[in-house]
């Protein structure tokens, strides 16, 4: 009976406060009351099955892509500029004639545009270059040869296009300044020719800044969305930078903490597995969170509810619900991947509120009853 006066007495001392935790319950974050709540916030909720699993696994981002869409023309324009290397060969019809004296009877003449736009040609003199292309400045060189070379006939040859060049630093194995040859060049095309990244693609980004426009990805996204592999134009500046991903984990899970990806992907599975799953004392199975922020089209498509919603914008906060209640969950978070900065979250489960309020009285039911048994 004395020990009931104490609980009574406990629990009027401690129902007034809040008992501590490491989050809301789940009976706090229910899919109803986080889309009501996102009628003022900016978030939505979308509860996880194999549908929008599918979904999320096929979606194409091209945000990168959609950054240089119709600024630039990709490539070096054909025309010739100041600091273009050439490499002139004249040949003539006489072995006595001014080129001559090759065994071939012709003359290779190594030239750069100087800074007025101008190379120069022996017999020729000085030949406007910049602004001709290849073919006008070889017509332009021949005419000027004609009555003081036997029947000249001309061969321009472009070295380098270091009129337009492309800027390459970072983590890369070469990094520096690149001419841009005629024909497109891609972005992986120039990361190529630098030596490629010091890191493993899935840990390094790549920044691409084109005058005012600027476009972060993951180098692995160039090779796995082709659409993101976008041409380079002069001046690009392009930065690698190591960027190892990291997904963290909160709530009633054994361990809360950044992780680091180990490898490539990472599903939600092995992502609860590493932080050492859930709490068994403590955590609600049908509680299970991810925060992360998602592409507004494919919000758009895993909840056409909400698109008005979201129209003009690039990214939305989203949170996914899975419940391991039911085992089709264990086999959903074997397909659902994570990404870097994630945020998982494990509710408590409601019960556990007990639990955690007997923990509290625990010492006091003791030390009563060492009193009692001492009086006694």
């Amino acid at each position: 009976m004395r020990i009931l006066s104490v609980l009574v007495a406990a629990g009027a001392l401690f129902g007034c406060a809040a008992l501590p935790g490491d989050g809301p319950s789940a009976i706090n974050i229910t899919s109803k009351d986080v889309e009501e709540n996102a009628e003022t916030g900016d978030y939505t909720v979308v509860s996880l099955n194999p549908g929008n699993i599918e979904l999320v696994r096929a979606y194409r981002p091209l945000a990168f892509a959609n950054q240089f869409r119709g600024v630039g023309g990709g490539g070096s324009p054909t025309l010739l500029g100041v600091g273009d290397t050439l490499v002139i060969t004249i040949w003539e019809a006489s072995p006595d004639g001014l080129f001559s004296s090759g065994d071939d009877g012709s003359s290779q003449i190594p030239s750069v545009v100087d800074e007025n736009g101008y190379i120069f040609v022996p017999y020729a003199g000085r030949v406007r270059a910049a602004g001709l292309s290849v073919e006008g400045l070889r017509q332009s060189i021949q005419k000027k040869l004609v009555g003081k070379a036997v029947e000249p006939q001309v061969l321009v040859s472009l070295k380098d296009k270091l009129s337009t060049t492309a800027v390459v630093v970072g983590d890369v194995m070469k990094p520096g300044v690149y001419p841009l040859p005629i024909r497109n060049t891609r972005l992986l095309d120039l990361v190529a020719q630098a030596g490629g990244s010091r890191e493993a693609t899935y840990e390094t980004v790549v920044t691409l800044k084109r005058g005012n426009r600027s476009g972060t990805t993951r180098l692995e996204d160039l090779i796995d969305f082709p659409e993101n592999n976008v041409l380079i134009s002069p001046s690009d500046n392009i930065l690698l930078s190591h960027r190892p991903r990291t997904f963290s984990a909160f709530g009633a899970v054994k361990t809360n903490q950044l992780v680091p990806f180990k490898t490539k992907s990472v599903t939600l599975a092995e992502a609860l597995a590493t932080v050492g799953g859930l709490r068994d004392e403590r955590a609600d199975a049908n509680g299970v969170f991810l925060f992360r922020y998602e592409d507004a089209a494919l919000v758009r498509q895993l909840k056409p509810v909400v698109a008005d919603r979201y129209a003009g914008q690039v990214s939305v906060p989203l949170v996914y619900k899975l419940s391991l209640r039911d085992p089709k969950g264990f086999f959903m978070s074997q397909h659902f991947e994570m990404r870097d900065k994630d945020i998982i979250f494990v509710s408590n489960h409601p019960t556990a509120e007990l639990g955690k309020f007997l923990q509290i009285i625990a010492p006091l039911i003791s030390n009563y009853s060492t009193v009692s048994r001492i009086t006694d």
